[in-house]
């Protein structure tokens, strides 16, 4: 018997409690503030507007659907990027799931693993448990370009983070505008809730349309050899609302709603704590932005949690925010507390 996923496994164990005050802290999917999944109003008229259109089901192409790929690289970059006027990016349609398999047959995973070494070692000198700001991407767009590095930008929550998609893709834009050259991976899983679609793009940026074609040629070597292509109707979905000016602008008002119901419920346990009179420091919990918050409990802690207090999460203290609703979030601040003093 293989061991139980460290994520999953998480969930199995809350499924057994018969704790009337159980939480979840583990599942990586948005609920609403009755611990509900939620399936975004945008993705409901999204998916009315497919299925009355009677679309077919044959296979996508090698690289998807160019009305997804295209418009999601667009919302990474901007409509203004001039890679994108010149068309040196080489953008597919993947299974979010494949990206680092995508990554390894390349090799360019090398300097990705640099990088992450500089903004840990960025971290130590006093910004852990929290999101660089723009000041610090921007020294570290510099860093990146001094030693020659090329790097991979994993981004899964542009919108979900703050609220606003213009401003949860500053990072990658201000390595654009250094001139890097450069990968990025996107997911549309948290930010539209399509978390069974597996509905992602994949990009590398390059410094010709030349280089961008045979980087694309290559992809598909990889793809066909993978999965052959991505499926439809989550990528169908995704386009159907960034394509669609009335689609899109209820999008961003349901990513705005999510994500300010994790931001509010991040200032709620904080105040709780404080409240309660830790002497902890929680301004991480505040700090940091997105779906996951990074607690900095030992699993000693952890283990208390969920033995005493029937809370799940991970073993390294992270845990899901949506998870958190104005229902337990003074209960899970008194366990924190507890096993935390």
């Amino acid at each position: 018997m293989g061991p139980p996923d460290a994520i999953l496994g998480v969930t199995e164990a809350f499924k057994r409690d018969t704790n009337p005050k159980k939480i979840n802290l583990g599942v990586g999917a948005y609920r609403d503030d009755n611990g509900k999944p939620w399936v975004l109003p945008s993705v409901r008229k999204a998916e009315e507007r497919i299925i009355g259109k009677q679309l077919d089901k044959e296979y996508a192409t090698i690289i998807g659907i160019p009305d997804f790929y295209n418009k999601a690289i667009e919302l990474a970059l901007g409509k203004d990027s001039e890679r994108l006027q010149g068309k040196h990016n080489a953008t597919t349609q993947v299974i979010y799931l494949y990206i680092s398999v995508i990554v390894l047959g390349t090799g360019i995973h090398i300097g990705f693993v640099i990088v992450i070494d500089i903004i840990r070692n960025i971290w130590k000198y006093g910004v852990k448990g929290a999101d660089l700001s723009l000041e610090q991407w921007k020294e570290l767009s510099q860093l990146v370009k001094k030693n020659n590095l090329f790097p991979f930008f994993d981004m899964a929550y542009q919108g979900f983070a703050s609220g606003d998609v213009d401003r949860d893709a500053q990072a990658v834009r201000i390595f654009e505008k250094d001139g890097h050259l450069y990968c990025l991976a996107q997911s549309f899983a948290k930010n539209m809730g399509l978390y069974g679609e597996r509905a992602g793009a994949y990009s590398v940026i390059t410094a010709s349309k030349e280089e961008a074609d045979r980087v694309t040629s290559q992809i598909k070597i990889l793809i066909r050899a993978l999965y052959s292509n991505p499926p439809l109707h989550g990528a169908r979905l995704a386009a159907e609302i960034l394509n669609d000016a009335e689609l899109r602008a209820i999008w961003f008002k349901d990513v705005k709603t999510m994500a300010d119901r994790i931001i509010n419920i991040r200032a709620q346990l904080k105040g709780n704590l404080v409240k309660l009179g830790s002497s902890r420091s929680w301004d991480h919990i505040t700090n940091q932005i997105g779906m996951f918050c990074y607690t900095g409990m030992t699993a000693e802690n952890v283990e208390r949690l969920s033995k005493e207090f029937s809370i799940y999460l991970t073993k390294d203290g992270r845990i899901s925010m949506a998870g958190v609703t104005s229902k337990n979030v003074d209960y899970l601040a008194q366990a924190m507390h507890e096993v935390t003093k």
